[in-house]
C-alpha cells in the first residue's frame, strides 16, 4: 500500500467516525507521517520495535486557560508504515485502527492520560 492509499482509507476512517466524535476531530490538523523519528521515541520513552501509531500535538483544555493566547490548532500526525505493518493485510482492521488511534490522540486534548483512554477502549 502507498502513502497515497493510506490517506484515501484514513480518511474514509475519519469520515466514518460516529457522529458524536466528529466535531472534536473537525478542529485538528490531520497530518499522514511514514514514521515516527527515532528522537520522538526516545523521548517518548517507546521503544523502535513498538511503535507509534499516532501523536498528538497541542495543550490540552485542562492545562489552558481561557487568559493563555491563542494556540495554533492540535495536530494529530498518523505514523502509516506501523499502522499498514500491522493491520495493512485487512482494511476494516486497518480503518478500525486508524479511527482508535484518532480517537486516542483527541482523547490527549480533553487531558486524558495512557491509563484512562485505555480504560476507554482507545489505547
Amino acid at each position: 500500500m502507498n502513502p497515497s492509499e493510506f490517506e484515501k482509507i484514513a480518511w474514509r476512517a475519519i469520515e466514518s467516525l460516529p457522529a458524536e466524535f466528529k466535531p472534536y476531530v473537525e478542529g485538528c490538523m490531520l497530518l499522514i507521517e511514514p514514521q515516527p523519528k527515532p528522537e520522538l521515541l526516545l523521548e517518548l520513552d517507546i521503544a523502535e520495535d513498538e511503535g507509534l501509531y499516532g501523536l498528538y500535538e497541542g495543550a490540552a483544555l485542562t492545562d489552558r486557560s481561557r487568559d493563555d493566547p491563542p494556540d495554533l490548532p492540535p495536530r494529530v500526525t498518523l505514523f502509516y508504515e506501523p499502522l499498514i505493518e500491522d493491520f495493512g493485510d485487512n482494511e476494516q482492521d486497518l480503518i478500525h485502527e486508524i479511527q482508535v488511534t484518532v480517537l486516542h490522540e483527541i482523547g490527549h486534548h480533553f487531558g486524558l492520560d495512557e491509563d484512562r483512554l485505555e480504560e476507554l477502549g482507545f489505547a
